[in-house]
Order: C-alpha cells, then sequence, then structure tokens
C-alpha cells in the first residue's frame, strides 16, 4: 500500500449511519489498522445512547455525545457506511437524500439492497458501493463481496479495499453475483458453526468432557482450514490424503455422504442466496410503492 493512499483514507472523515456490531467491526478495523484517527470517525443510530456512549468510551470515535449532531456528521463526512437493519433502511436512506453532496462516497452493508434502489432512494447520483461482509469481520478475519456503481472513481475503489482489507479479504464481483457471496460467505460462517454443533453433541456422546471437547473440535476445524490456506492444496485432495482405504475416516465419510451431507451443504447454499435475492425482491416492493 502506498504512502499516498494511507494519507487518503487518514484525511477522510467516515460516519457510521447504523451502530451495530458490523459497523463496529469495520470501524475497529480502521483503528487497529491505524488507517484513520478515531477521531475523524462518526457513529450514529437512532435512539440508543448507552451504545454510542460505548462506542466512545471503546475506541474514541465521535456520536452526538460528543457534541455534533448526526446531521452534522453525515453533511461532514466524506465516506458513509450504511448499516443501519434492512427493516429501517428505506426510511432512513430516504431521509439521507437531503444531506448529501455528489462528492461523498456511500457504502451499503445491508443484506439485499440494491445499488440501483440507494439510486432511487438518493434522487441523486451518487457514488455507491455494495458490500456483504460476515460476521468473522469482528475479528478480522472475515470476507466480503465488493460490488461498485458507475460513478465510483478508481481512488475510492481503491480506498474501499484498503478499508474491508481491515477486517478480513475481499472479492470484486459484478452486483448479480452478491446473492451468491451471501450463500457462499455472507452466511457461511453459520454453516460451519452447524457443523460444530453436531460434532460437539457427538464428542459428549463419545464420553468426551465437554470443555476438552470444544478444544479439541475448535483447533480441528481451525487447523483444516489453515491448512488448506497455507498448502494452497484443494479440500479433496487434503481430505484423499487424511483418508486411508478401509480406515475410520474412510468409514465416516462413507456414511456421511450416505445421509446426504454433501447435497445438504449445497442445496443450503443454494437456498442461502434464493433468499437473499427475495429479500432484496421485497425492498424494491417497498420502494416502489
Amino acid at each position: 500500500m502506498s504512502q499516498t493512499t494511507l494519507t487518503d483514507i487518514s484525511s477522510k472523515r467516515i460516519c457510521f449511519f447504523g451502530a451495530g456490531s458490523m459497523a463496529e467491526a469495520i470501524a475497529r478495523g480502521l483503528i487497529h489498522e491505524k488507517l484513520v484517527e478515531p477521531a475523524m470517525i462518526s457513529m450514529l443510530n437512532r435512539s440508543n445512547e448507552t451504545r454510542l456512549t460505548e462506542l466512545n468510551e471503546r475506541y474514541g470515535v465521535q456520536t452526538i455525545k460528543q457534541g455534533s449532531t448526526n446531521e452534522e456528521y453525515l453533511r461532514e463526512a466524506d465516506i458513509i457506511f450504511l448499516a443501519m437493519k434492512p427493516k429501517d433502511a428505506v426510511e432512513a436512506i430516504a431521509g439521507l437524500a437531503p444531506l448529501l453532496h455528489t462528492k461523498q462516497l456511500i457504502i451499503s452493508v445491508i443484506a439485499g439492497l440494491s445499488i440501483s434502489s440507494m439510486e432511487r432512494l438518493l434522487s441523486v447520483e451518487q457514488p455507491i458501493v455494495r458490500s456483504m461482509p460476515n460476521t468473522s469481520s469482528t475479528i478480522g478475519l472475515g470476507a466480503t463481496g465488493i460490488s461498485y456503481s458507475s460513478s465510483v472513481d478508481a481512488e475510492q475503489r481503491l480506498v474501499t479495499e484498503v478499508m474491508f482489507k481491515s477486517i478480513g479479504v475481499n472479492a470484486i464481483v459484478d452486483e448479480s453475483l452478491q446473492t451468491s457471496i451471501t450463500g457462499v460467505s455472507g452466511s457461511g460462517p453459520a454453516y460451519v458453526y452447524f457443523v460444530m454443533e453436531a460434532m460437539l453433541k457427538a464428542a459428549d456422546e463419545l464420553g468426551l468432557e465437554p470443555h476438552m471437547a470444544r478444544e479439541l473440535v475448535v483447533q480441528t476445524v481451525l487447523g483444516a482450514a489453515e491448512m488448506v490456506r497455507v498448502t494452497g492444496e484443494a479440500p479433496e485432495e487434503l481430505r484423499r490424503k487424511v483418508t486411508s482405504p478401509n480406515g475410520t475416516t474412510q468409514a465416516a465419510l462413507e456414511l456421511m455422504a450416505q445421509g446426504g451431507l454433501p447435497e445438504a451443504i449445497i442445496k443450503g447454499m443454494h437456498r442461502s442466496a434464493t433468499r437473499a435475492a427475495e429479500i432484496g425482491a421485497d425492498m424494491e416492493g417497498s420502494i416502489m410503492k
């Protein structure tokens, strides 16, 4: 990363419209990676002042508790993250329109909300980024899909990608693939947790103490993921290497396959992507009314 890029980001005022866990994760990443000073970040929500006090005390970010109004923070921002709950998004974004100027970069982390929908709500041509981070972003190991509107320039793209790299890895995709991103990585951590739940239940049935089972299962999942990352080998190849003919692993995998585990995972991921499209269609419908 060039010094110019770092300087460009550090000079930006960043406002998070919404102060939930994803907004906190991104703000934490920006501060931890020393991309932006806390005083350059503002966070706002509808009414939870306790939450705002907590964020100010934890990170040093600015809120209405420090004297400025929400409207002032939004007007003065160079970058605005839309991080409100989906149910509040349409009304909130429509109300945001009068406060904006055309050079502000809008970055949405709202699941299902399309760039065209945001453009209609804002009623002006605005550089807009649609993103889909996942919850592992809270520990800096997130995976984010990023799509750009035609108004986002090269500098804004670079700044966006550097910011999201502060909380993990990212993939630049055509917006039509955002529902696929949801099915793969957006909902992905829950699939792994679901498998871990089953492994912990089996470990209990096999007589292991809960604390021991948890440590073994967590380390097993962590180690397997790291093996894929570090070796660069395909999961199929790594699986083959640990599956001895007529051995214990082969016995387990054959039974899991017979139970339909691979097909269930694939179907579930497709359903997640379809559901993301359905949610987006519902939001589109509410805008058109």
